[in-house]
């Protein structure tokens, strides 16, 4: 099982190709970015592909603007990007000189010096593409999709080399990945807040408690935090905000993106396992909310959580439009009486419930229970 599986993301990748000057794949390292844009530069003729990791590729751009001058007429693919920052300004007077869409393909670990570098220079001419693990429209066995999560590599071994794969992963990101991108916390630190996470995934931020068990402060904490959303290692799901005068939760919830690095950190090896463990509910709502968020790019993601208790788990809105989306991985879902009150304040257009089922039903009056496969086929 180790054959290329086809992104979603292929036709839309393109199509910003031809539309902007500059395209920019942006993601967590071995998220899959260079087999995307080598696919994508098989399709257009005598484009040009450069590695910055490779060292030979890397003095090719000692004189970056006479290496694009002298391949002007043809797409230029810049792989690992951030390694050279200092070259975003040269794009700008190169993409300057023609209005011609589709000049360069970019793509970078995720890296906040890289988006505010591009950012100041190359605004108006560039489009960011986030490029995420594996979701759920994207492979059949979503089984195996939650237990050893959506990168590439670790999908498509075997259980046990999977495990193996992640353990070293997140080794990488620690002592080497992390530095690359100039920032420096020792690897040990990074690895303790990321295990609390995995232990208290899909929770309130408590950045005062986190604090206190790290023997830091709470605004490196913060710091802490931001990196690895910076990296899309985790996401802080907002909390919903409404006019009525229910107190409500200000703090957000913070996720693990991957559900396969949750369960790396926590010795979560099978699907028995995870199964039986405390932190199921939780991944499986890592799972969900990252598969929905990246299907359904145009929506605005929150929370809804009440003092008094009433809470809906996703909460989806464009213009407005909002879905409310309780999430399950029992496969007999079953709401409390705070997800209908809390339904009452939000008065969403729909009310759905998302757990491991075989066939839609009507759960009560306008609640629906769907499996995920069955709503990222709907047009929500």
């Amino acid at each position: 099982m180790h054959s290329y599986i086809p992104r979603n993301i292929e036709k839309h990748i393109k199509k910003h190709l031809a539309s902007f000057p500059c395209v920019a794949l942006l993601g967590s390292r071995q998220v899959g970015k260079s087999t995307l844009a080598k696919r994508i530069i098989t399709d257009i003729p005598d484009s040009v592909y450069l590695d910055l990791e490779d060292p030979r590729d890397l003095n090719k751009l000692n004189d970056p603007l006479a290496f694009l001058e002298a391949n002007k007429a043809h797409l230029i693919c810049i792989d690992e990007v951030q390694r050279r920052p200092e070259i975003f300004q040269q794009f700008r007077t190169y993409l300057d000189q023609s209005n011609r869409s589709g000049q360069l393909l970019l793509s970078g670990s995720a890296s906040r010096n890289l988006i505010q570098q591009s950012s100041e220079s190359l605004a108006g001419r560039i489009s960011y593409i986030e490029i995420s693990p594996f979701i759920a429209s994207e492979v059949d066995d979503l089984k195996r999709l939650w237990l050893q999560g959506g990168y590439p590599e670790s999908y498509l071994k075997d259980t046990e080399l999977s495990f193996d794969w992640r353990i070293n992963y997140i080794r990488t990101f620690l002592e080497m990945d992390i530095p690359a991108l100039g920032i420096n916390i020792p690897a040990a630190t990074l690895n303790r807040l990321w295990t609390m996470l995995a232990h208290l995934n899909g929770g309130l931020l408590n950045s005062a408690k986190l604090a206190s068990s790290m023997g830091v402060s709470a605004p490196t904490i913060k710091k802490y935090l931001d990196i690895l959303e910076g990296t899309f290692i985790i996401r802080q799901l907002m909390p919903f905000h409404t006019n009525t005068k229910k107190r409500l939760i200000k703090s957000p919830k913070v996720y693990i993106r991957d559900s396969g690095l949750i369960h790396c950190l926590l010795g979560i090896e099978s699907y028995n396992d995870l199964l039986g463990h405390p932190v199921s509910g939780s991944s499986y709502e890592s799972f969900v909310i990252e598969s929905l968020l990246q299907q359904f790019p145009r929506y605005t993601p929150s929370f809804y959580r009440s003092a008094g208790g009433a809470e809906i788990d996703l909460v989806l809105e464009k213009g407005n439009k909002k879905i409310a989306i309780e999430i399950k991985s029992s496969a007999t879902p079953v709401l409390t009486q705070g997800f209908f009150e809390a339904q009452k304040i939000i008065q969403p257009d729909k009310s759905l419930i998302i757990a491991p089922v075989d066939k839609p039903y009507p759960y009560k009056k306008d609640v629906w229970v769907y499996n995920l496969k069955d709503i990222i086929r709907m047009d929500l």
